[in-house]
Order: C-alpha cells, then sequence, then structure tokens
C-alpha cells in the first residue's frame, strides 16, 4: 500500500481454522471508510491448519497482513498488531462475531462525533442450538452479568466498558497497550486504565455486531472461571473494582461456604444457609422464567443451570484468584492459572466481562 489506511483492524486468534477465512472475508466485504482499511491477525502459533489459511489469504490480497504472537494470549497478540498497525485509527475485530456491513463506518461516525477515546457497540450474543441459545439469553439478562449498560441493547451513551473497541491511535500512546501480564479481562483493565485517565467511553447502538458464546455448560463455566479469576488481579492492580457487579459472584459463593462450614456448630448458620441458597434457587428461577417469556419457553429447562454456570463460575474463580494473588501471593504463572492459558479458540475470542 502507498498511503496509510485510515482504519487499522486488529485481530488475535490461534487454531481459528473453521472461522478465521470468513471472519477475514467479512472484515473485506465492511463498507470502505474514507481511506480505507488494513487487516492485521496476530496469530497465536496455531498448529491447526490457521497459518496455511491465513498465507493463501495474505497472497489474494495486499490489505492484510499477519504477525506471529509467540506470546500465545490475546493481550500479547492485539500488543503485537498495534505495534505494526498504520491506520490513524485502530478496530479491533473478532473471530467469532458477526458484523453488519457499516460497522467500521459507524465506528469512524462515533469516534467524530463524541470525541471518544473508545467507541463501540451493544455487546449481543446469539447462540446456536438450545444450550448455545440459553447461554446467549443468560447472557443479556440482569440476573447473569448485573446492571452492565454493555449488555443493554438499547443504550446510547457513557459506558464504563464496551465490546472489542475502536480507538484512535493516540489513546495507546497516552495510555499505553494492554496488560500482557493478563491472559483474561485485558481489555477490561485497559478501559479501567483509561477512564481514570481521563478518558472517555462511548457506546453507540448504531454500531451493530453479534457474538457467537460458548455451546455448553462446561465451556462457559470454564470461561467464567477464567473471567473471575483474572478479575482478581486487576482489581488488585488497579486497588479498587471498575463496578461492585464484580464483587457479587464472590461474595455470595463465599457466604454459602461459610455458613456450610460453621452450619454443624451452629443453627443460625444452618438457618443462613438455608436463607440465602432458597433465595437464590427463588430468583434463578424468577430469572429464567423472565427470559424464557423474551426468549423462548423451550429454553427454561436448562435456563437455572445456565445461570448457576455464570455464578459459581466466576465466583470460584474469583475465590481461587484472591487466594493465589492475595492470599499466597502467587505469580500469575503459578499452576492455577496456566489452567487459564487454553489453546484454540480461547484466544481469538472476547475476553471481556
Amino acid at each position: 500500500m502507498n498511503s496509510k489506511p485510515a482504519i487499522s483492524v486488529i485481530v488475535a486468534c490461534r487454531n481459528e481454522r473453521e472461522y478465521i477465512e470468513s471472519c477475514v472475508r467479512s472484515i473485506l466485504a465492511q463498507e470502505p471508510p474514507p481511506g480505507g482499511f488494513e487487516i492485521i491477525v496476530a496469530d497465536g502459533m496455531s498448529d491447526d491448519g490457521t497459518c496455511d489459511i491465513l498465507a493463501r489469504l495474505v497472497n489474494e490480497n495486499p490489505h492484510l497482513r499477519v504477525v506471529e504472537n509467540p506470546g500465545v494470549i490475546v493481550s500479547t497478540g492485539l500488543n503485537a498488531a498495534i505495534q505494526v498497525s498504520q491506520g490513524a485509527v485502530i478496530a479491533r475485530m473478532d473471530a467469532h462475531t458477526q458484523y453488519a456491513p457499516d460497522y467500521l463506518r459507524q465506528c469512524m461516525i462515533a469516534l467524530q462525533k463524541t470525541g471518544a477515546d473508545n467507541v463501540g457497540g451493544p455487546w449481543i450474543a446469539k447462540g446456536t442450538g438450545i444450550m448455545g441459545r440459553a447461554i446467549a439469553a443468560a447472557f443479556q439478562s440482569v440476573f447473569a452479568i448485573g446492571r452492565a449498560r454493555a449488555h443493554d441493547l438499547n443504550y446510547t451513551g457513557v459506558v464504563d466498558t464496551v465490546y472489542l473497541g475502536c480507538w484512535p491511535r493516540t489513546v495507546f500512546d497516552r495510555f499505553g497497550l494492554f496488560d500482557e501480564e493478563l491472559v483474561r479481562n485485558q481489555d477490561d483493565e485497559f478501559n479501567l486504565r483509561l477512564i481514570r485517565g481521563g478518558g472517555k467511553i462511548w457506546q453507540s447502538t448504531l454500531i451493530k455486531s453479534s457474538y457467537q458464546p460458548r455451546g455448553s455448560l462446561r465451556s462457559l463455566f470454564q470461561q467464567q472461571l477464567q473471567y473471575g479469576y483474572w478479575k482478581v488481579r486487576v482489581i488488585q492492580k488497579h486497588t479498587i473494582p471498575a463496578s461492585i457487579r464484580h464483587l457479587v459472584p464472590g461474595c455470595f459463593l463465599l457466604s454459602l461456604i461459610f455458613l456450610a462450614l460453621a452450619s454443624p456448630w451452629s443453627r443460625l448458620a444452618l438457618s443462613g444457609w438455608i436463607g440465602l441458597a432458597g433465595l437464590y434457587l427463588m430468583c434463578n428461577f424468577i430469572a429464567s422464567i423472565l427470559t424464557a417469556a423474551r426468549a423462548g419457553w423451550t429454553l427454561l429447562p436448562v435456563l437455572p443451570v445456565v445461570f448457576a454456570c455464570y455464578h459459581f463460575g466466576y465466583g470460584y474463580g474469583f475465590l481461587r484468584g484472591l487466594l493465589d494473588f492475595v492470599i499466597l501471593q502467587r505469580a500469575p504463572t503459578s499452576a492455577f492459572s496456566k489452567l487459564t492459558r487454553t489453546s484454540g479458540d480461547e484466544v481469538g475470542r472476547v475476553s471481556s466481562h
């Protein structure tokens, strides 16, 4: 390319053989904003044939570049892509997300109109199959994720975090790159750093995309466990959480554990455990009915378990993070944190919560 593009689209991936070609082609099909765009894919040392597909696509299109991500995780991949990018605007895109044709153009419009340091659209989930649809439906529920404006499909305005992200390049000069210590929550930490540095994050309903969530209870539980675990490290770095909702699952689970352990010696503790567990089951049941009424009654049988995976996975991860990072003061490379460095599409999927 003889001139610098207006936007650099960055994608972090690993072992995305089934998705990477459709991802790249969908980005290439975007309505080009004035000045055009380039695509930079940071590959996390894939060993499933992803590299061969990318090499073919690079030969077909001069707007696509591939860089190696020897660090494997999302944060190192995004940073590697940013460092070689040429655009005045950086837009992150994900292999497991579908985008409206005007996604990039609307990002540019939002940046220009609001003067924000980061813009994006609502975090919308669309799953397939009964379990995938139930996980997606719960993802949009206040009971699963709290009152996070980033999950509000109708909200336009200032938010504390936003899905994926699109930034003026100068933002990274002001606030630094993504924290490469964090296997998860690196975008959440970056947004927290941005806000506390005086920056502004803006959500626009005109920026449209849909995220494909996990398709099984096991993968959902593991994902939430990772979010909770690394959230502790983010809070430890910044001394206070970005939102009180990040503390609720861990406090709830800790209360259940404490009351259960004390129950053999205290009738009050036993009553407290029964009351707390009963209250949760009642709230779960009500939330499942309300969610099924909105998303489909066929989802009702599995929604209570899906909600439990969101809460107990995140809560357990948070408590393990407290144990490792705060109490035992282990390094992030401890035995448990290594389990969160999973291979496959974990690298390519979004990592905020």
